[in-house]
């Protein structure tokens, strides 16, 4: 059988075997609070990386102390954190699959507990249990957390800073993409929606002025990648197409501000949605996958699907039939990490070049 989903694609200066991605998870797994990724990070990225996806991509990594999500986040702010990617995105490349990064600020949702090992407590960590201020557009607070402090014209340009010579570190440690996070309700989200953006300034109110800071980062991204060696990495863009919440962001602006997005550099956009603000969202398989065909559409830009894609047909589909250019998956592939294998037995794709000669032997006939 001739699969779409089982054949490259290139994006940017990046060629990928296939167009089964891995897409970035939380880990929460920095025990010591520095930012640095240890040998978990190694092993989870490393078994993912045997699976046969063509691209595995980091969890949400903090350009910046204050950017994380929580204080078990890992970073690339500093070189002893580039150094340890270095050595994962090596791990990585043996394995025959290309790494990625997504570069990430939480801003109002930083300095939250992580998900476990804080008996129960959630929201904001306190500055006495290593908490810090949370910064966002407006002082306004994701509800349960504290009210971000706004940031201001320095701030702003910390933050374009931040991302460029995060950029700069991830390029110099290997990594084949960067993926910039405008999703789930982080900060560069937080700016293009006007539910969480009620600035008065160059930053807010139109769509042009919210999507002024997404832009300006993604110009820091590509003069840090020009100055590596090569083509450099590719450029990604994660958006979630919609807020579920009336007057916030939606699929119409996310099209418009991916094709401003690709004429000032990015290369591919990862469609999911939600996580501004709380909303009710009709949760199913595939749900998701009819934003990335409307960017795709409408923003005239190559696009991944995400959200409860858990077979080989399906997968197969929303490639073969245009709605997406790759689709990627999280929770399909921490339950079997020989997903992309098995997509391919389904498919009748032979999948001999996606085993590791160490598992060659288990291989099915």
């Amino acid at each position: 059988m001739t699969s779409q989903l089982f054949t490259p694609i290139t994006l940017g200066p990046v060629t990928f075997a296939n167009r089964v991605f891995v897409a970035p998870m939380c880990q929460y797994s920095v025990a010591q609070r520095d930012g640095v990724p240890t040998d978990w990070h190694l092993m989870h990225l490393g078994s993912l990386a045997s699976s046969g996806a063509a691209l595995v991509m980091t969890e949400a990594t903090a350009v910046s102390p204050e950017g994380r999500i929580s204080p078990q986040d890992a970073g690339v702010w500093n070189d002893a954190q580039a150094a340890a990617w270095a050595r994962i995105v090596g791990f990585v490349h043996e394995r025959g699959a290309k790494a990625g990064i997504q570069l990430q600020h939480a801003g109002r949702k930083a300095s939250t507990y992580a998900p476990w090992g804080f008996e129960g407590r959630h929201g904001t960590v306190p500055e006495s249990d290593g908490g810090w201020v949370p910064l966002g557009p407006s002082a306004i607070a994701y509800p349960g957390y504290d009210a971000p402090a706004a940031l201001d014209a320095a701030g702003l340009d910390k933050v374009v800073a931040d991302f460029g010579a995060a950029a700069r570190r991830a390029t110099a440690a290997g990594f084949d993409v960067l993926e910039l996070h405008a999703a789930h309700g982080y900060l560069l989200h937080q700016f293009l929606s006007p539910l969480s953006n009620q600035r008065d300034d160059e930053y807010g109110g139109s769509l042009e002025n919210r999507a002024r800071l997404l832009l300006r980062v993604i110009d820091a991204v590509t003069d840090a990648v020009a100055d590596g060696p090569g083509a450099g990495p590719a450029i990604f863009v994660r958006f979630s197409a919609t807020d579920w919440a009336d007057g916030g962001w939606n699929e119409s602006d996310t099209a418009t501000v991916s094709r401003w997005a690709a004429q000032a550099g990015a290369h591919f956009f990862d469609v999911s949605t939600g996580g501004n603000v709380p909303a009710s969202i009709p949760v199913g398989p595939g749900y998701q996958v009819r934003f990335a065909q409307y960017v795709r559409s409408l923003g005239e830009v190559p696009v991944g699907a995400v959200g409860i894609i858990t077979s080989g047909a399906q997968a197969e589909q929303i490639v073969a039939t245009g709605q997406a250019d790759a689709v990627l998956i999280a929770r399909e592939i921490l339950r079997d990490p020989r997903t992309p294998q098995r997509w391919a037995r389904e498919l009748g794709v032979d999948d001999g070049a996606l085993w590791q000669p160490q598992y060659e032997r288990a291989r099915p006939r």
